[in-house]
């Protein structure tokens, strides 16, 4: 039995659903006009035609030309001026030499004529109060002295401890660790009283017009700085000047420093001690006037003069 051939459809496909929106299909497919188009092309081939990544890549190559050209004029004036900066210095450090030299020939200066002073000062004790003159120079420090005494040494706490009370509780110190100008006045009030002939701090002579004052947290005595440790001599008998001291209101003030806030103090008697002469002396005397003075008026006046010893 034959059999039939396919029957094809002679229909045209389904249309799109879109068909009918021909119109916006146009204007979302090309979204530039084409006339625009053809004047951004015109305009690309009057301009050269650089793509833009190009002319970024351009731009780019001469800023870091133009950086690499300020960096050369920078290195080139530094080396320009190296020279003249080096030369200043060198001239700086040639003035600071030359001033230091300066201040060391005025130190020196000023030592010798102290030592000058001082001899000026002895000879006229023994010329004008013979052995009265050499026992007042003596007591007034005016030379050297020696002899059996005691060595005390006073010297700041390793780690400061913090404000708790004691001997200088209320003081407002930050630093309670520190040796004060306070405490080294109390250590030699104490050794006077105890029976110290002759005391000195760090080779500095201690004399009745000396002074112990603070600059800071600089401890200074006759207004010379002194760096702790502070090494306090005195002359007298060692054993009896020592246990005076550590038994006096001072000595236990010293020793409670020690044990509240760690600062180290030691004290040890000496076969011999030496203490230098104070540095200057300058002692006051006052002398009366002529019988005569004063009667025009009934009153008679004393006349204060200064001598040197």
């Amino acid at each position: 039995m034959p059999q039939q051939p396919p029957i094809r459809s002679t229909t045209s496909p389904p249309p799109r659903p879109d068909a009918s929106m021909s119109l916006l299909n146009n204007v979302m497919d090309h979204s530039l006009d084409e006339g625009y188009a053809e004047a951004a092309a015109r305009r690309d081939a009057a301009e050269g035609g650089l793509p833009n990544t190009l002319r970024a890549k351009l731009w780019l190559a001469a800023g870091l030309v133009l950086a690499s050209l300020v960096v050369t004029v920078g290195a080139a004036q530094a080396r320009i001026s190296a020279p003249v900066v080096a030369k200043e210095r060198e001239e700086l450090i040639d003035r600071i030499d030359a001033e230091t030299a300066t201040a060391d020939e005025l130190e020196s200066s000023v030592e010798t004529l102290r030592a000058e002073v001082m001899a000026r000062q002895r000879a006229a004790l023994r010329a004008h109060g013979g052995d009265t003159g050499e026992t007042a120079a003596l007591l007034a420090g005016a030379t050297p002295v020696s002899g059996p005494g005691v060595k005390l040494v006073v010297d700041d706490a390793q780690e400061s401890g913090s404000d708790g009370g004691g001997p200088r509780g209320s003081s407002g110190f930050s630093d309670t660790g520190r040796v004060r100008d306070r405490d080294m006045q109390r250590v030699v009030n104490g050794l006077w009283e105890s029976g110290a002939e002759a005391i000195a701090i760090n080779d500095q002579r201690l004399t009745a017009l000396s002074a112990i004052r603070a600059a800071g947290d600089a401890v200074l005595v006759d207004n010379r700085p002194l760096v702790p440790p502070y090494t306090v001599l005195a002359v007298g008998d060692g054993k009896k000047l020592s246990t005076a001291f550590q038994d006096s209101a001072d000595g236990q003030y010293l020793h409670s420093l020690q044990q509240n806030f760690d600062i180290r103090t030691s004290i040890s008697e000496q076969d011999e001690v030496r203490l230098p002469a104070a540095p200057s002396l300058i002692v006051r005397t006052a002398e009366p006037e002529a019988a005569d003075a004063g009667k025009g008026d009934g009153q008679s006046t004393a006349d204060t003069g200064k001598g040197t010893s």
